[in-house]
């Protein structure tokens, strides 16, 4: 039986929205919880030991984890399939500016 995954994230933690754009992706059914409030900070100290954002607790794999690259191998590696996760995009930068992007 699938149980919900629950995502304690802050809307400007740039690890977080790269989490969020995985989960997007492979249109995942997370419980977001925005640990910009008091309460759910509380909450996320409670169960993690401390205040970071992004942290993963996966009910369905008995995990729970901080650390954005970590987090988005974890959801690939177990939700993914092989069209679902692409490798890292590849980047071509001339003079700054990005002149190609892949993936």
């Amino acid at each position: 039986m699938f149980r919900m995954l629950t995502l304690y994230y802050k809307q400007d933690c740039p690890f977080c929205r790269r989490v969020t754009a995985v989960i997007d992706r492979l249109q995942l059914q997370v419980e977001l919880k925005d640990a910009g409030d008091e309460a759910v900070e509380a909450e996320l100290v409670a169960r993690g030991g401390k205040m970071l954002v992004p942290y993963l607790v996966d009910d369905n794999k008995n995990v729970e984890m901080y650390e954005s690259d970590d987090i988005v191998a974890h959801l690939q590696a177990n939700y993914g399939t092989a069209s679902s996760t692409p490798s890292r995009p590849r980047i071509s930068i001339s003079d700054n500016v990005c002149v190609s992007c892949e993936g």
